[in-house]
């Protein structure tokens, strides 16, 4: 039984995550801290645990072998380093941190205590994405010349999100820091190192945080991405397209289509595939089966760190209106 405590209602996913956790037979939630204190204390009572004030006391607890991060990611840092000194396991929405050196604090404690650590990266569980994967891996688009991904909701246009989504001390961004992460860590799975980059940011509904929101990438191996999100587009199906000198894929929503010179005839056209890869389990399963099973978790410190290199760099070329080459 893994006893597990939830760091905050402050994320838009925090109580999915805590439904989903007491869905399963080998975990219980014991412990709830929350920066509001208010907040905190209403949500334990909903979910049946204790709520602690002070995030010290709570890590002391025997009760609570790990934590799930929802807090703002601005304290993500403070939270994390200090869960990972108590011995604790963690689980952390992204982005990881707001800096490439608050990660690196991070993963050096995690390190050190030798805690499971693991951060959610739903989009490279499902079954398009890792086809697309599969087909960079056995050799079926070629070298990728061209990716885009576009992913985004109508949040800001039609103001479903919480007002403090939009504070940027605290959320360290907009669409791109939120929506954009998925994206972003696909684009770095599929295409690797990045080389350079450059972004349009817009403010369409008026807010201190960027609504929509676009990046460009170049990568070490001479591919481009185009990386696009949106908290004011209205019924966007996620869209994805990959161009490479031997094949091309497209996916719109559940729509996935394959061009590859590499096939033989008669499949030398689109074709449609007939089965995709098995999704992968849930992060927070992975997480869960990491601590009691020593099972592989696939979302880790390297690929958090590389997520907030990337967004990290994004602001700052969008700051300085500017390309911005990576160390």
């Amino acid at each position: 039984m893994v006893r597990v405590a939830m760091l905050s209602k402050w994320h838009v996913h925090a109580q999915g995550y805590a439904e989903y956790l007491q869905s399963l037979e080998n975990v219980t939630i014991t412990a709830v801290w929350d920066e509001a204190a208010d907040r905190g204390k209403e949500w334990a009572g909903q979910l049946g645990a204790d709520f602690e004030a002070d995030l010290n006391t709570l890590l002391k607890r025997e009760d609570v072998d790990g934590v799930v991060v929802d807090a703002p990611t601005s304290m993500h840092a403070e939270v994390m380093v200090a869960a990972a000194n108590a011995g604790k396991h963690i689980f952390t929405e992204k982005a990881m941190a707001l800096t490439t050196r608050e990660c690196e604090e991070i993963s050096a404690a995690v390190e050190k205590a030798g805690v499971k650590f693991c951060i959610s990266f739903p989009a490279r569980t499902r079954p398009h994405h890792l086809f697309a994967k599969q087909l960079i891996d056995e050799g079926f688009i070629g070298d990728v010349t061209l990716l885009r991904i576009r992913n985004g909701h109508d949040g800001a246009l039609k103001n479903w999100l919480p007002d403090y989504w939009y504070d940027e001390k605290t959320a360290g961004g907009g669409a791109m820091m939120d929506l954009g992460c998925h994206p972003m860590y696909l684009a770095s799975w599929l295409l690797g190192k990045p080389k350079r980059i450059n972004s349009m940011f817009n403010y369409f509904t008026n807010r201190k945080v960027e609504d929509n929101a676009q990046c460009s990438i170049e990568f070490a191996n001479n591919a481009v991405a185009i990386l696009e999100t949106s908290l004011v587009t209205y019924r966007t199906p996620a869209g994805f397209e990959m161009y490479g000198t031997d094949g091309t894929l497209i996916i719109h929503g559940n729509d996935v289509k394959l061009s590859s010179n590499k096939l033989e005839a008669p499949f030398g056209g689109w074709i449609t595939p007939a089965k995709l890869p098995e999704a992968l389990p849930p992060a927070l399963n992975q997480w869960v089966d990491g601590i009691l099973h020593d099972k592989p978790i696939l979302f880790g410190l390297e690929d958090g760190t590389k997520l907030t290199e990337l967004l990290e760099t994004a602001y700052i070329a969008h700051r300085e209106k500017r390309t911005v080459d990576f160390k």
